[in-house]
C-alpha cells in the first residue's frame, strides 16, 4: 500500500497564489485596486476562491468560474454600483455508514468574488449560466464602446 503523507507547499504554490492575484486585479474589486478591501464581510468569511478565466471580444467581457460540486440554487451572482459578485457554498458530502477519510484535499465551504466592471459594460444586460459545473457570464458592451467603421467621403 501506498504510504499517505501530507504535500508540503512548495515554490509552485506561492506562484499560483501569486498568479491568482494578478488574474484578481484585472478586474478588482474597488477602484483602489485592492480586492475585496473596504469592509466586504462576505468576501472575508470566504473560505476558497474559484478559479477564473477572463476574456475580452469586441462586444463582450466573459467570465468563466470553474464550481465544481456546486448547484446553481446555492449561486448568488449579482451587481451593485460598478461591481459584479458571485458567491455561493459548496457543500461537503457525507460519509458513508463506516467511511473514514485518510485525506482530504477538496475544498469546501463559502466562496466570493468580485469583479469591478469597466465603463464600457452594459450592466443592463449581464447573463448568466451554469453548465457541468462551470458558472459562465456574459457582459455586453455599450453599443458606444463596441468598434465601427467610419466611412469616409
Amino acid at each position: 500500500m501506498a504510504n499517505l503523507t501530507r504535500r508540503r507547499p512548495s515554490s509552485f504554490d506561492d506562484m499560483r497564489r501569486e498568479m491568482d492575484r494578478v488574474l484578481q486585479s484585472f478586474f478588482p474589486a474597488n477602484a483602489g485596486g485592492a480586492a475585496n478591501a473596504g469592509g466586504d464581510e462576505e468576501a472575508r468569511s470566504a473560505v476558497w476562491s474559484p478559479r477564473v478565466d477572463v476574456a475580452e471580444t469586441d462586444d463582450a467581457y466573459q467570465l468563466h468560474l470553474d464550481l465544481p460540486g456546486v448547484s446553481s440554487d446555492d449561486l448568488d451572482v449579482s451587481y451593485q454600483d460598478g461591481t459584479l459578485s458571485v458567491s455561493g457554498e459548496r457543500q461537503m458530502e457525507q460519509a458513508e455508514d463506516g467511511t473514514s477519510f485518510s485525506r482530504i484535499e477538496r475544498t469546501y465551504g463559502r466562496f466570493h468574488r468580485s469583479f469591478s466592471l469597466p465603463q464600457a459594460a452594459h450592466a443592463d444586460e449581464i447573463e448568466a449560466s451554469f453548465d457541468n459545473g462551470v458558472l459562465s457570464i456574459r457582459i455586453p458592451k455599450t453599443p458606444q464602446s463596441q468598434p465601427r467603421r467610419i466611412e469616409v467621403s
